[in-house]
């Protein structure tokens, strides 16, 4: 018998969607959520302050400027939204979900990557811009740097299983819905 746990991708020494790979995505989401609500409600002056420790006036700044409200709601409630979106997404599912729910994991995987990479951009772009930085907003960014490479690895265990599956001719379509039963 292999010393290889059954739960893991081939070729894969561990699990991307095992409990220890997620739980610390989602515990970081969880806490960007609670950092970006915060923020959120000094943006919308349910709160009268912001707390900054490191460069004076620069959160107030950054956080009323024009780049913080460019979209319909403000940046900081879109984070707020993204994490939420990340922490239910890591949830979701069990240990073989990589195989059993690759729609799950690859909402995971957009919701971590790409929408981090661009939470990522905004706060770069907050002293290019608005001149300030933001304790808080660069607190965000660093979680969502953590986050992005596990959920990648869970991501592309779920993209190499729907490529191998197609290849011996099964239906994509009904693999990355979970509507066949997975091999392993």
């Amino acid at each position: 018998m292999s010393n290889r746990d059954t739960h893991n991708p081939p070729g894969w020494d561990d699990n991307p969607s095992s409990w220890s790979q997620r739980l610390p995505i989602v515990v970081l989401a969880l806490i960007g959520l609670v950092i970006a609500g915060y923020l959120t409600l000094y943006q919308y002056e349910v709160i009268g302050t912001v707390w900054e420790p490191f460069f004076g006036d620069g959160s107030r700044k950054v956080l009323t400027s024009s780049l913080s409200h460019m979209f319909p709601i403000s940046d900081a409630a879109l984070g707020a939204l993204g994490y939420l979106v990340d922490a239910v997404t890591g949830i979701i599912g069990g240990r073989e979900r990589w195989r059993k729910m690759p729609w799950i994991v690859i909402l995971f995987g957009l919701a971590v990557g790409p929408l981090g990479a661009v939470s990522i951009g905004l706060v770069i772009s907050q002293p290019v811009l608005v001149g300030e930085w933001c304790t808080l907003c660069m607190t965000t960014a660093v979680i969502s740097l953590l986050m992005i490479g596990p959920a990648m690895d869970e991501f592309l265990a779920s993209v190499q299983y729907l490529k191998r599956e197609h290849q011996r001719g099964r239906s994509t379509w009904r693999l990355f819905w979970g509507m066949e039963p997975a091999k392993a």
